[in-house]
Formats: structure tokens, sequence, C-alpha cells
């Protein structure tokens, strides 16, 4: 019966623990950009639909962008294409735009039906509905890489009305050249950072496959918990972190620096993670926060 009662007293104790920070993002806005393998396994996928859901019960505007692309490589190579990539951006033509679209709309509809299995609104839409997503074609040191678009402009009308509605917002990353009728397939960590900077985002979460950012990547107890601007820039700079965490930290200081208060990158397999990260004191993966202030 002791251990029974202290198990309860625990569970208080961390409610307890979560209630500054309910306080804190009452009302705010917080984007998760949804990806990696937490899209792939089915209960992680739901751990993260269940913590989505409860960020929007206890307050907060839950915005989802998310990606798709282990399974848009999956579709590609069944069409007998081989899936190429230049500096982590999916060489993308025709073809592969028309499959992109495909498998988008197909995953941007399976999270809304989960999401209204756990008795929420949503609504999944893209970045080419209501003109959100303006894009250019971006290119890649000079290479042309096909239908990949630059985000030049984000119209937020859509969102901010589904939000007053009380509906979850689910986006998925594609993008329209209005002018020349052009679609474009955006990659998803930059579709996210510029839809948190132009909603004023309180909170930008990455979920990754990573636990963090190391300050020695072979040394796991060297992960830190919160970055200053200054010191994610000095990571960089000094070659401490490499592959494909460079653009997503780049992306987390671009976020912070164009007003979004603070940027989370979380490993997506940990069940419940943003619980985690957003209602407990230490968190469980790396803040970057602004220190220019």
């Amino acid at each position: 019966m002791t251990e029974h009662k202290d198990v309860i007293i625990a569970k208080a104790e961390t409610l307890i623990e979560a209630l500054p920070y309910i306080q804190e993002f009452n009302n705010k806005i917080v984007v998760v950009k949804y990806g990696g393998s937490a899209m792939l396994d089915s209960e992680l996928k739901m751990n993260v639909i269940k913590d989505v859901a409860l960020l929007k019960y206890v307050g907060m505007h839950p915005v989802i962008v998310h990606g798709g692309g282990k399974e848009i490589s999956k579709w590609v190579s069944l069409m007998g294409k081989e899936p190429v990539f230049v500096e982590g951006l999916r060489v993308t033509d025709s073809e592969t735009m028309e499959v992109a679209e495909m498998v988008l709309s197909k995953v941007n509809k399976g999270l809304v039906q989960l999401l209204k299995q756990m008795g929420v609104k949503a609504v999944g839409i893209s970045g080419k509905d209501g003109d959100m997503l303006t894009c250019e074609q971006k290119f890649v040191n000079g290479k042309n890489i096909g239908f990949v678009g630059n985000i030049v402009k984000v119209n937020t009308d859509i969102i901010d009305t589904m939000i007053e509605n009380d509906y979850i917002p689910v986006i998925a990353p594609i993008g329209m050249d209005s002018a020349a009728n052009q679609s474009y397939n955006i990659n998803a960590d930059d579709a996210a950072c510029a839809i948190a900077a132009a909603l004023g985002a309180e909170k930008l979460a990455f979920l990754t496959d990573i636990e963090g950012v190391y300050k020695n990547p072979e040394d796991p107890s060297s992960l830190m918990s919160e970055l200053t601007l200054s010191e994610a820039e000095e990571l960089i700079d000094n070659g401490y972190v490499g592959g494909g965490m460079i653009p997503k930290l780049k992306n987390c200081i671009e976020s912070v620096k164009n007003g979004v208060s603070r940027v989370h990158i979380i490993d997506g397999r940990t069940p419940h993670c943003l619980l985690l990260e957003f209602y407990t004191k230490k968190g469980i993966g790396t803040a970057i926060i602004d220190d220019r202030k």
C-alpha cells in the first residue's frame, strides 16, 4: 500500500512541477516540426499525437509542420528512380514533385485523423492553401536542384483563423510561386522556422533522431540542455558540430533571431518527449535561447 501511495505522490509532484510552465505558456503558440523515426513507429507517433493534444487541452496553441522524406524516397524508388540529395536537399524533378505532394497529403490527413481520435479539432493544409508559403526556386551553391522552394513570404491568415476557431493546423511543406503557377517542395525544417517566426511563436520544437546538441558528439555526457545564440554560433564556427546538425542549428539560430522565444531540439524517439521538454525543469533535449537582451 505504501509503495502504491508513493507512486501516486510522485505523479502529483510531477503535475505540480508542470504548473508554472502551464501558466507561463497558456495561450501561446508552439510550432512542432514533426519528422524522423517518430513518424515511422506507430507507438511513437501516438505518443507525439497525445502530447500535442495535451498541449492543446492545457491552453497552448500547437501548430504541426511535418515532413515525410523517408516515405517520399520509398515511393520514388518504387517508380524506378534513385533518390538524390544535395547538401541534405532532395533533387526534385517534375515526377518527384508529384510524388512529394501525394505522399505529404497522405501523411497530413493521417495526422489529422489521429488528432481527431484524441478529441481535438485539426485541419490539414499545405503551404499552397491561402497563399501561405510563397516560394522561389532554391539553388545550392548555384546548382539547380529542381522544384525545391526557398520561402520568400509567409501569409499567416489561414493559420490565425484556424487557431482562433480552436483548430490545430497540420501543415505540409509544399509552397507555390503563383506568378509561375509552380509548386515547390520545401525542406520541412525551413518551413517550420519560417512559419514559427511569422507567427511569433513562443516555442519551436524539432523532433529528431538525436538527443540534442553535444559539446563533444562522442561523449554522451556532454549533452547541453541550454544554448545561447552566441554559444550555438561558436559551436558551428569552431567545428564542434557537423553533418546534418549544422543546417538544423543554423535554422534554430535564425528562428530565435527572427523572434521565436525558444527553440528546442528533442529526441522524438523518447516517449512523450514534448511534455518532458516543455513541462519539466531540466527537460530532455537542447533549448536555444536569445542572449542579446
